[in-house]
């Protein structure tokens, strides 16, 4: 499953390292993608999303919005995403 974070406080290239570790401590094989301009994070792992967005708040990051997709291809066919969550 594919979730997008809109996170607040990433500024640099440490910054992508730390959340990109941080995911990868609780799923190694996650692929992250982190654009920095954009503020999101784009994770495709098999972890739950609690746990992702746990993760990227205790290295020190505040998630603004969560959204989930069935995949890359499926979320842009669709037109959008599958569902929201604010936290």
């Amino acid at each position: 499953m594919k979730t997008e974070f809109h996170v607040e406080g990433m500024s640099c290239q440490h910054c992508v390292a730390a959340v990109t570790n941080a995911v990868r401590e609780h799923d190694e094989a996650a692929n992250v993608q982190v654009d920095l301009e954009a503020g999101r994070v784009a994770v495709e792992s098999t972890q739950a999303v609690d746990v992702l967005k746990a993760a990227i708040e205790d290295a020190g990051y505040t998630v603004k919005d969560v959204q989930r997709r069935a995949s890359a291809d499926a979320g842009a066919a669709s037109g959008g995403s599958s569902g929201s969550v604010a936290r």
